[in-house]
């Protein structure tokens, strides 16, 4: 007997060696939606909400104050920045690269009951903390503000060209969640280095000392491989848009804008080999 049976393959409709963009904005709206539940979610049933933004980056900068700045004596290498300035300025940037990297990277386990039932552009998932975020860090700024105002310190004519290091921060958190959501996906042990590297590339980058150190102890070839750590480029760009009669390192930035991108797009690629395995393994 022959098998009369018939099989029906259900496939993707436009097979794409990168995202399918059209269909990305075509979900705009769930975008939309999952970014604004995030946020509200964020801050649901908190008694301070949004201030939490503001108390968590003011104790960082006084304990960084306190520790490095007067018992490490570390100097910040500017005339005239106030170490609390100086600090509040890496600060700022590192805790949006850190939240973003911790809940991009856990996104897809979090919400495996939900991309399992429903299809949608599954980019959609580690993307929404890094834009969520966003609110959190423009809050943030409010800190900046009022410890400039303290130390009565005037940023400098270039703080526009803080727009080009945030880019870098948000690319390389981008990729990074992007690599690490498909990566704790399938094997949950990435989940706990997730927790063990965060401290590690804090201490890496220049948040408690000023980049140039690295320079003047180690040399210019080191100084610019140093660079392609992102958050270099992104922590010491952030923080030269803002202080007076200082040179943006553009070589930094270029160095560490590279790196972002191709952490994001290796990690997209990644991403899209290994989105037809997600619900297999969720």
């Amino acid at each position: 007997m022959s098998d009369s049976r018939i099989v029906t393959v259900v496939d993707a409709k436009n097979k794409t060696f990168f995202f399918n963009f059209k269909e990305l904005i075509r979900y705009k709206d769930l975008f939309y939606y999952m970014v604004l539940r995030d946020v509200t979610v964020m801050y649901k049933q908190t008694v301070l909400g949004f201030l939490w933004a503001i108390l968590n980056p003011f104790f960082q900068v006084v304990v960084f104050s306190v520790v490095f700045g007067t018992i490490a004596g570390i100097k910040t290498g500017i005339a005239g920045l106030p170490y609390p300035v100086f600090s509040c300025l890496a600060i700022i940037p590192w805790n949006y690269f850190s939240s973003t990297f911790s809940a991009s990277s856990n996104s897809l386990v979090n919400t495996a009951g939900v991309f399992t039932k429903v299809y949608f552009p599954r980019l959609i998932i580690p993307m929404v903390p890094i834009f969520s975020k966003l609110v959190d860090f423009f809050i943030s700024l409010i800190i900046l503000v009022l410890v400039m105002g303290y130390y009565q310190y005037t940023p400098g004519s270039n703080w526009y060209l803080f727009l080009l290091p945030l880019l870098i921060i948000i690319l390389s958190s981008a990729g990074l969640g992007i690599w690490l959501s498909s990566l704790v996906l399938q094997y949950r042990d990435f989940r706990f280095a997730v927790n063990f590297l965060l401290p590690l590339l804090l201490y890496a980058a220049p948040v408690a000392f000023p980049a140039l150190k690295v320079k003047e102890k180690l040399g210019n070839t080191v100084y610019e491989l140093y660079a392609l750590y992102p958050m270099v480029g992104g922590i010491e760009g952030f923080r030269s848009s803002f202080v007076q009669n200082a040179d943006f390192p553009w070589t930094l930035v270029l160095i560490s804008g590279a790196s972002a991108l191709f952490i994001f797009i290796s990690g997209a690629f990644y991403f899209k080999k290994m989105e037809k395995h997600f619900a297999d393994v969720a």
